[in-house]
């Protein structure tokens, strides 16, 4: 059975069906820490963007969020996998310092090989070990490997990712499981 909330069907009563699907939102405890986190992150990223902090924009920034809020619920979606509130600071600390080392990192060593033809381009497709727990770590280490110039992540299947590499020594620093690590500590 279907447990999303059932949004369509509006054009009749407008009013009264946001009012009714507004209502029964959140519908429970994890979904309220869902929303306050979501809507807490919207409003600061709408305040940093909007660069004018007017009532009318403010006005307009809260409408916003609002219609987000109650458009992600009447999807369904408003679960810990799409607001990912468990994981804490340790992204931002931690972890992408490191990754923005690597993707710099990565991005020159690209940018050589493209420069000089002597260095060599051996592209190859490898299995890198995915060790994490949960849905939001497997997609943060294939994303990771995306992110870093050189490697793409093609599928990810049984606890292993399979990547097109550029270089062998791409091939290498994925294979040497330092991402894995990182990935897996950051779920915690």
């Amino acid at each position: 059975m279907d447990s999303r909330p059932d949004c369509e069907g509006q054009s009749a009563s407008v009013y009264y069906e946001l009012w009714k699907q507004l209502s029964n939102f959140p519908a429970s405890q994890t979904d309220v820490k869902n929303a306050l986190s979501l809507g807490t992150a919207l409003l600061l990223v709408w305040l940093l963007w909007s660069g004018h902090p007017t009532v009318f924009l403010i006005s307009l920034g809260l409408l916003s969020i609002a219609f987000t809020l109650w458009t992600v619920h009447c999807m369904g979606i408003l679960d810990e996998e799409s607001v990912p509130v468990w994981l804490g600071l340790k992204p931002f600390t931690r972890y992408l310092p490191w990754l923005t080392k690597e993707i710099v990192s990565s991005n020159l060593d690209v940018a050589r090989r493209i420069a000089d033809p002597k260095l060599p381009i051996s592209p190859s497709m490898i299995y890198v070990k995915s060790d994490q727990k949960t849905a939001v770590g497997r997609v943060i280490m294939a994303n990771s490997i995306t992110l870093t110039p050189g490697t793409i992540s093609v599928e990810l299947q049984d606890g292993f990712i399979q990547v097109h590499a550029l270089s062998h020594e791409g091939a290498a620093e994925d294979l040497s499981g330092e991402m894995n690590r990182r990935v897996t500590e950051l779920e915690g």
